[in-house]
């Protein structure tokens, strides 16, 4: 009797043309802008132990607008960086977001469940693992139970465009929507749990603008002399009204059309996310990693820090809980569903996925902020451990990833050959090695 059942879905499966070449656009500009980001770490943690770590202070402090104050906008370089410029971050994810909702693979119910399982999965247990090692320790510091719940794509894609050359283009799709779905994720998490005093007013006056703004873009309007106008109305009474400002560059975002117009080629949202990617993986996330990691180490007792519980908390809930979060609510959900992995993808890859999630940087270092206040000594101790935490994730991810690779490599080298004459090629053999 014929089994009629439905084949079992692949997960991690190989995407279509069309989603390859934009995975591979995004995967070209985020790897570049890893880099930067990493180089503006760099130079902010040289300049913060150097003998000018005065000026580096001095430098985060300065307000460019003294007289800003009557409508909240009195910020010091370093609050710009993190409310203002980060806000094209978001912006640029917003329209990430929306593009994988309405066009991408999350419109598919079944092709969603793998990324928000694990990304859910991914957040979940960091969480948990940061409330468990506060609360052994007192309780200190549990406000910041979110920071080690968030992936920095950029950083996580360089480091994978790095160590890997022969890998299934399904562990890159996957770590790409992965990082989309927590993305969403962080922004509800600073929405609804890191809003400070809630101001009504302002937030109610932010719809005006961010509906003015979307009535333009979805009549394809795209004056640049009108939208940066309204988008900045929005951002500033978003910012006003106690919700932190980032936020505001989702819903401008969220408004944007994906689908291309009746006359065909690219949508808008596309366009929009081509022009302004450049700038959130050139500027602002370089900038704000260059404000926001400059801790200093001098004086420190090394071993005061890596006994303090929030340091424990952040950087075994960025290396174990991600891990472990990622790479378990997956084989839940293939043990207790059909779901199977694709044949071209062993669960050792996953497992060195999974250990790439820990990478937390610029959203860590955001809700570290909004968690302790910039500046605080928990702040500076949270700028240690998000960089401990990423580095070691990192350095584990890369370890297995580039011995994965030589297993692909050879596979690629060997496709055709069967050297033991059994029949079966050498390349299902070895792929499971």
């Amino acid at each position: 009797m014929t089994d009629r059942r439905p084949p079992s879905p692949r997960l991690l499966s190989r995407r279509s043309w069309p989603e390859a070449r934009f995975l591979a656009d995004v995967l070209r500009a985020e790897t570049v802008g890893g880099g930067l980001l990493l180089l503006g770490a760099l130079i902010a943690l040289l300049w913060a132990n150097s003998p000018w770590r005065a000026a580096y202070a001095d430098l985060g402090d300065v307000v460019p607008w003294p007289g800003g104050a009557a409508v909240h906008l009195d910020l010091s370089l370093a609050a710009w960086a993190s409310d203002g410029l980060l806000a094209i971050f978001f912006f640029v994810a917003g329209l990430e977001l929306k593009r994988e909702f309405v066009a991408g693979d999350l419109r598919d119910p079944r092709r969603a469940a793998l990324p928000v399982v694990a990304a859910l999965g991914g957040m979940v247990v960091p969480a948990l693992v940061y409330v468990t090692v506060t609360l052994s320790a007192g309780g200190e510091g549990l406000r910041g139970w979110a920071i080690p719940t968030a992936t920095d794509i950029a950083f996580a894609l360089a480091v994978l465009a790095v160590v890997s050359s022969h890998l299934p283009q399904g562990l890159r799709a996957f770590l790409l929507t992965l990082a989309v779905v927590d993305d969403l994720f962080a922004i509800v998490i600073i929405a609804v749990f890191y809003t400070g005093d809630l101001h009504p007013l302002p937030l109610l006056g932010a719809v005006l603008p961010i509906a003015a703004f979307a009535l333009l873009v979805r009549r394809r309007h795209t004056w640049w002399w009108a939208l940066l106008p309204l988008a900045a109305t929005a951002w500033a009474l978003v910012h006003a009204s106690g919700v932190h400002a980032t936020v505001a560059g989702v819903l401008l975002g969220f408004t944007v059309p994906v689908r291309p117009a009746a006359g065909g080629g690219p949508g808008l949202a596309e366009r929009l996310e081509h022009r302004w990617r450049p700038v959130s993986a050139g500027l602002a996330v370089p900038v704000f990693a260059f404000f926001a990691a400059g801790v200093s180490l001098v004086d420190v007792d090394p071993g005061a820090v890596l006994r303090d519980p929030v340091v424990l908390g952040v950087a075994a809930g960025l290396v174990l809980g991600k891990a472990v979060g990622v790479f378990g609510s997956t084989f839940l959900l293939a043990r207790f569903t059909r779901a199977e992995l694709d044949e071209e993808i062993t669960w050792a890859d996953l497992a060195g996925l999974a250990l790439l999630a820990g990478i937390g940087f610029t959203v860590s270092l955001l809700i570290g902020e909004l968690a302790f206040g910039p500046g605080s000594p928990e702040d500076e101790r949270v700028k240690a451990a998000v960089l401990l935490g990423s580095l070691v994730s990192a350095g584990l991810a890369s370890t297995v990833l580039i011995r994965r690779n030589r297993v692909y490599r050879r596979i690629s080298e060997r496709e055709s050959r069967d050297a033991d004459g059994d029949g079966i090629p050498d390349v299902y053999q070895e792929r499971r090695a």
